[in-house]
């Protein structure tokens, strides 16, 4: 759903009273944080969405991954996890094996289980989880607690939407989509654990909302600001090329025209193209993780030494609350 859709939705809807609610849906952040006791919290989220590959296995693997990507956002172990499927009533059952199969095997990646789940028949296909994690009340790694002259790190290439709507509409092969999959199909597991040894004020994955919506959300729940080198985000391969080309997904292009009506500025050596991509719609996209400047040597070494080698130096926190991308 369109973030201003969503935001008008959830306007009116009652308040959170519940004190052992430590995180709900005021930031927006990336899952709801529950305090069970003095030293263990309930981080709960739910993510599933229609295929964007064709092979059945590799759509219920993406699709898992990118659900447990918020509770490795929030700092946080997953321990369960439900699955959430529609169905086509003539769907081969072979293939509808293949998508629950993909999700189990990558929740067994995780070093979980799928206890259960439930089913509706609809007209397309959808997969996902709901995902139960733990973390100790003081260790929740939030999105909206950066602080000025932090910086922020990337930990994946941007560019999933635009290249498998490409592959849809036979832009490009399977051997182009290639880079693409295997980036969906990697755990933000090692990327947590990078964050989580060093001091990491913030952080949060890069999804529907693209690298500047979901930036704009730690910037507005922090109300803080920043400034990001477009030229220093990293990039699938021939990403950048579609989008000059103007393939890209609707809900990139919906978030390229909200991060406007936002008052996001870009400068001038920012092309249209290149907007278009720092809007794109990501699926188990990477973290987006802001520590002090300070703290960057050591987390550039913890990524090395976790395999996280792709995060990189995008940005920095400014106490002046505006988002450019220069």
């Amino acid at each position: 759903m369109d973030a201003s859709v969503l935001a008008q939705v959830l306007r009116d809807l009652p308040g959170i009273d519940d004190p052992n609610v430590l995180v709900g849906t005021l930031t927006s952040d990336d899952a709801g944080v529950y305090r069970l006791s003095d030293t263990i919290a309930l981080v709960q989220t739910v993510d599933f969405f229609t295929p964007i590959v064709d092979d059945p296995y590799t759509f219920g693997a993406i699709a898992a991954a990118n659900a447990l990507s918020d509770v490795y956002a929030m700092g946080a172990t997953p321990v369960t996890a439900l699955a959430i499927a529609a169905f086509p009533e003539d769907l081969d059952p072979a293939v509808m094996h293949a998508i629950l199969r993909g999700g189990a095997d990558m929740a067994a990646r995780a070093g979980i289980n799928v206890i259960g789940g439930h089913t509706i028949k609809d007209d397309e296909p959808k997969y996902g989880l709901a995902v139960t994690g733990i973390v100790h009340p003081d260790a929740i790694v939030r999105n909206s607690t950066a602080q000025p002259g932090d910086v922020l790190y990337l930990t994946k290439a941007l560019g999933t939407g635009i290249l498998t709507t490409a592959r849809r509409a036979d832009r490009i092969g399977d051997d182009e989509l290639a880079e693409a999959i295997a980036s969906m199909s990697t755990l933000n597991r090692a990327a947590a654990q990078a964050m989580i040894g060093c001091n990491v004020h913030a952080a949060t994955d890069v999804t529907g909302f693209g690298l500047a919506g979901h930036l704009l959300e730690m910037l507005r729940g922090a109300g803080l600001g920043a400034i990001v080198d477009a030229a220093a985000v990293p990039l699938l391969d021939g990403a950048l090329e579609l989008a000059r080309a103007g393939v890209a997904p609707g809900g990139s292009k919906t978030n390229l025209a909200q991060t406007l009506v936002a008052g996001v500025i870009f400068a001038p050596n920012v092309d249209a193209g290149m907007q278009l991509l720092l809007c794109d719609a990501q699926t188990s996209g990477g973290l987006l993780v802001a520590l002090a400047s300070g703290d960057a040597a050591d987390y550039e070494r913890q990524a090395r030494e976790h395999g996280v080698p792709q995060a990189r130096l995008i940005g920095t926190i400014t106490a002046e609350p505006s988002l450019r991308f220069v």
